[in-house]
């Protein structure tokens, strides 16, 4: 989880980025969530010619969606859909990042813990197989 102050200079976080191999950033205002900026963000920026020499807060997405420590999985998942995110900050009861939920760390969650049906599933849900598989 790579955490950086509101103020900090997009390219400086950029450049954070990709020395620590995160697709995001999670903005904070002290201690506190105040917002993420992501890969998508800096695709946005390069796609207008912008500067990314511009303080962190003018182009991160302010106030986004969160999960609690002790919210589900389900929860999260839910989220995930509605919104089409590919990432959830963690926070606890203080709004403090404490972790970064992604959608691939879900996939595994749910490989793990329930092989038989992730590895029984049709290519398309609710698609009968066309042929029988094995002998």
């Amino acid at each position: 989880m790579l955490c950086c102050q509101r103020d900090s200079i997009v390219s400086e976080i950029v450049e954070q980025m990709r020395l620590e191999k995160k697709g995001s950033a999670l903005i904070c205002d002290g201690d506190r969530l105040a917002g993420i900026f992501t890969e998508r963000d800096v695709l946005k920026l390069l796609a207008k010619r912008s500067s990314m020499d511009v303080p962190v807060e003018s182009v991160m997405t302010a106030n986004p969606q969160v999960v609690g420590v002790s919210d589900s999985i389900e929860k999260a998942i839910s989220l995930m859909s509605q919104g089409g995110y590919r990432r959830l900050p963690v926070v606890d009861a203080e709004h403090r990042p404490v972790g970064m939920l992604k959608v691939s760390g879900i996939l595994h969650y749910l490989v793990q813990h329930f092989p038989n049906y992730v590895y029984n599933l049709p290519p398309v849900p609710g698609q009968p197989p066309i042929h029988r598989e094995g002998a």
